[in-house]
């Protein structure tokens, strides 16, 4: 399985990414949300989400921890697939999108393209528990910077080697790293297991 894939862009558009990485060039699928984050970028890493069906190898790319588990939430709702959760990435932000889920906006997820009425209240009876458990990290793109963002997603997965969930990691990893915005990743996992 692969986590994330880091390399030189040698081609990119609004919808995917050709990443090349020693000697290997990954077609990855992407969100306007990600193509925003990586445009100016000639180096990058997506953290993957792999969809294997008997037809076709698809990967999809996230500049985030935190889309990249929007996502999957997303795909996880009956009646979502990964284009359609892509398309919802791509007209909101994670945060648009879960401020819309927790205060119950079906309008605002209709007017994606290629989402009708139930299939928009489906999504907020879904994932409205979910995402008012991690609400933590409603602001992490605006409140956090580059750097803090690496060292973010550097701990939680480091926190998932050792079996903590991605959602109990990133909601403490992103209250430490919002209050004490300076730690290096080690001083960040040893504050995140005092709270786990």
């Amino acid at each position: 399985m692969i986590e994330y894939i880091k390399g030189q862009v040698e081609t990119l558009t609004p919808t995917n990414v050709v990443l090349e990485n020693q000697g290997l060039a990954y077609f990855i699928n992407i969100s306007l949300n990600t193509y925003s984050d990586i445009q100016a970028l000639k180096n990058c890493k997506l953290f993957i989400h792999e969809a294997i069906r008997e037809d076709a190898y698809i990967l999809y790319g996230f500049s985030s921890l935190l889309e990249r588990s929007t996502f999957q939430q997303l795909i996880g709702v009956s009646g979502v697939g990964a284009n359609t959760a892509r398309m919802i990435l791509s007209s909101l932000s994670v945060q648009e999108l879960e401020s819309c889920i927790l205060s119950d906006n079906v309008g605002i997820l209709k007017g994606v393209k290629g989402i009708g009425l139930k299939t928009a209240q489906r999504i907020i009876l879904d994932l409205k528990d979910k995402m008012g458990k991690s609400g933590a990290h409603l602001h992490e793109n605006s409140a956090l910077g580059v750097a803090t963002s690496q060292v973010r997603d550097e701990a939680v997965s480091a926190l998932q080697m050792l079996g903590f969930t991605q959602a109990l990691s990133l909601k403490a990893v992103n209250n430490i790293v919002l209050e004490l915005p300076g730690l290096s990743v080690e001083q960040v996992i040893k504050a995140a297991l005092k709270l786990l």
